[in-house]
């Protein structure tokens, strides 16, 4: 069967994506086996995720280990934007980078892009206000370090970042962003320039300590095209570009794997806040099966991991161990294991997560004062 035209932007992803066409349209290199080995020289054992190549591309990771090992520490720069709840496909992101954190003790510059979203949604600036603060609940819970985690609001540290971001625009045409992000004359004046915006967190401890810092920037495929075009232009303000690594789609639950989970259908991807019913609801009535039209035939030919969104939610995010997966796998195409039980496990696997995560979320609102960066 013919893969399904396919397209990837900041703003837009969709289709069955082809990750290596990807990679070559971008420009972007693969993880190799090499740098594998000099990331787990410094962490110890290597994230499910790097092994699994949930992670699988990066732009000048070669050069962010060498600096490292030059005695040149990198601090790690992720963000949000937020427009809505937080869904798993955004926390499989921030759960990697959480860990980058905790073994390299770095600082994480998190920027919460308030503005693109009341820039490219059809929302009231007040109703963006408030998903950041309900957004900033989701990343405190899962545990990073606040003494070491900066957050970055555009519109609240626009007297911060508005300086270095005046100095990027200028050296980005119109027509340089209208080709990156297929933009027409119908865009509005700030969504053409808040790649300027994106552009600054990779620079701002550099402006701030007065000494070039490496930066480390974990993200979805889909956010590379601010930084292909801001990245020709940092060695032009005499500052680093960052080293990047990129990240595959969580698929939604509905379809064979195509796009990604997205804040905006309700029915398609599971929330931090959903509660078990809804946990439980969505993935047996909604979530993509691998399996065959019959028990008879699933026992006899088995069922395609592949395709089947649970098992894809296993591998990407909620099942570490190797050997309990490859069990899995093992059970679920050879017809042992049925959907049904399948999505059990998952079921079990999210809900324990998100019992944990909703706790840790409500105390999180004392704790929103404790990240926001102070000047």
């Amino acid at each position: 069967m013919a893969r399904k035209e396919f397209q990837v932007t900041p703003y837009e992803v969709q289709g069955n994506i082809d990750y290596d066409k990807l990679v070559k349209e971008f420009g972007v290199s693969k993880l190799t086996d090499n740098l594998l080995k000099r990331l787990k020289k410094h962490t110890g054992d290597l994230h499910f995720m790097l092994k699994r190549k949930v992670f699988f591309a990066h732009r000048d990771l070669k050069w962010l280990l060498d600096e490292f090992e030059n005695g040149n520490k990198f601090f790690l720069y992720t963000g949000c934007g937020p427009s809505g709840p937080i869904h798993l496909g955004h926390l499989q992101t921030w759960k990697f980078v959480k860990w980058l954190q905790d073994k390299f003790d770095v600082e994480l510059w998190f920027q919460f892009t308030d503005d693109e979203k009341f820039l490219f949604k059809d929302k009231s600036y007040d109703e963006i206000q408030e998903w950041t603060k309900e957004n900033m609940l989701d990343v405190i819970a899962l545990g990073f370090d606040p003494k070491k985690t900066h957050f970055l609001i555009d519109t609240k540290h626009s007297g911060l970042m508005y300086p270095e971001a005046v100095k990027i625009s200028k050296k980005i045409t119109f027509s340089t962003v209208k080709s990156s992000f297929g933009f027409t004359n119908e865009n509005n004046i700030g969504s053409i320039f808040y790649t300027s915006m994106q552009a600054v967190p990779a620079i701002l401890p550099s402006v701030l300590e007065g000494k070039n810092i490496p930066c480390l920037i974990p993200l979805g495929i889909d956010q590379d095209p601010h930084f292909r075009v801001a990245r020709d232009v940092y060695p032009k303000l005499n500052f680093y570009k960052p080293s990047i690594l990129h990240g595959r789609f969580l698929p939604p639950l509905v379809g064979e794997g195509e796009g990604k989970a997205s804040t905006s259908k309700g029915n398609n991807n599971i929330f931090t806040t959903d509660s078990q019913e809804e946990v439980e609801n969505k993935i047996k009535k909604y979530a993509y099966s691998g399996g065959q039209n019959t028990i008879e035939e699933h026992r006899e030919k088995g069922g395609r991991t592949d395709v089947d969104v649970s098992f894809q939610y296993l591998r990407m995010l909620f099942e570490p161990d190797d050997k309990k997966l490859a069990e899995i796998k093992g059970k679920y195409e050879s017809g042992e294991m049925l959907t049904g039980e399948l999505k059990d496990i998952l079921i079990e696997k999210i809900n324990t997560f998100l019992k944990e995560h909703q706790e840790k979320r409500e105390k999180a609102k004392d704790k929103i004062d404790e990240f926001i960066y102070k000047p």
